[in-house]
Formats: structure tokens, sequence, C-alpha cells
């Protein structure tokens, strides 16, 4: 486990733990948005001062880069997975299904930490959304090489616009966590899903 050494009020060094302090810093991030988090807020959740944030961590900026990754690598584990799942529709249930996982975890903020940090406002924030448009960007090029694959395989229809497809899958996991974040249930999500999955085009 990672630490770094801060300096306590009486001048003495203090050891905190970086990953710690990095999910917490995560969670105010989750939960605030990129905008609505606080210097002040980011602080008193990790425990540490301020110019121990900017010794370990760099500016704010960079302190949600750090943190974007370490979302990506613990809650998205699910979309990586799905990919591997046999069929297309299995992808997309396997999507979707984890994404209400994540939405309504009961220890985690809910909704989504890119679509809450693609409306991030302010100079700084360009290079947030630039961030969050990239990776999402990236993840979604994969997907359409999956259903390209299901198209070749003929699991999926030869006329499906994988293009197309792939957007509307995305539009309905961005729709899911906006709902998650104004409070819906899991089983008004698992409706949306269940609903999504009968209009599949393929098996």
């Amino acid at each position: 486990m990672e630490t770094s050494t801060a300096t306590a009020s009486k001048g003495r060094p203090r050891e905190f733990c970086v990953d710690r302090a990095l999910t917490a810093a995560l969670g105010v991030f989750w939960a605030k948005g990129y905008d609505g988090a606080s210097m002040a807020d980011l602080t008193e959740a990790m425990g540490i001062t301020k110019p121990s944030l900017y010794a370990a961590f760099g500016n704010k900026e960079a302190l949600f880069h750090k943190a974007l990754d370490l979302y990506e690598a613990e809650k998205l584990q699910y979309t990586r997975e799905a990919l591997k799942q046999p069929t297309a529709r299995a992808v997309a249930e396997h999507f979707m299904r984890g994404a209400i996982d994540a939405q309504t975890s009961n220890c985690d903020p809910k909704g989504c930490l890119g679509v809450i940090s693609a409306t991030a406002c302010g100079a700084e924030a360009e290079s947030i959304k630039a961030d969050v448009i990239q990776r999402r960007s990236s993840s979604q090029a994969a997907l359409v090489e999956r259903f390209e694959q299901a198209k070749r395989e003929g699991d999926l229809p030869a006329h499906v616009d994988v293009d197309g497809l792939t957007s509307y899958l995305y539009a309905i996991l961005q729709g899911m966590a906006v709902q998650a974040g104004s409070g819906a249930t899991r089983a008004d999500l698992t409706r949306i899903v269940d609903t999504s999955l009968s209009m599949w085009p393929g098996r």
C-alpha cells in the first residue's frame, strides 16, 4: 500500500495512505461531481491538508484524473467482463445489469461518475470533459468491434447498424445513470433493462 508523507500541525512528518485518500476523493467526486467538489470537501474526506494534497496528487484536476482511473479499474470491471460474453445480447445484458449493480450500490454514491463529470463547467473542466469523452469513445469502439464480430458470426442480423446499436445501448446506460442519481430504485432500472432486452435485434 503506497504511503505519502505530510506535515503535521506541529511540524512533524506524518504518513498517510495514498490509496485510502484517493478512494475518499473518488467518493467526493462521485457524489458531488467535479464542479461541486470543493477543496475543503476533498481534504476533509481524505484526512489531509491542502498542501499535502498538492504534494501527493498535484492540483484538483490531476486528482480527478487519478480518481477516474481508480473508478474505471474498480467500479467498471463489469464492462470488460461484458465483452467476453458469448452473444451480443448477453454482452448488452451484462453491461446493463452490471450498471444497475454499480449505480445502486449501498456503499457508493448513486449514478455514474462519467455522466456526472461530463457536464462539468469552467475553463479547467474542459480537460475533465475531454478525458471522460475520450474514455467513453474508447469503450464504445470496443463495443462496436464486439458487435461487428457478432454480426460476422450471424449472431446479429446482417441489416443491423452496429454503430447505431452501440449508441442506443450507451443512451440507455447514461439514462439509467441519470435516473439512478435522481432516486430511481433497482426495480425501476431492472424494468428498463428488461424492456430494452425484449427489443434486442439478436438472439
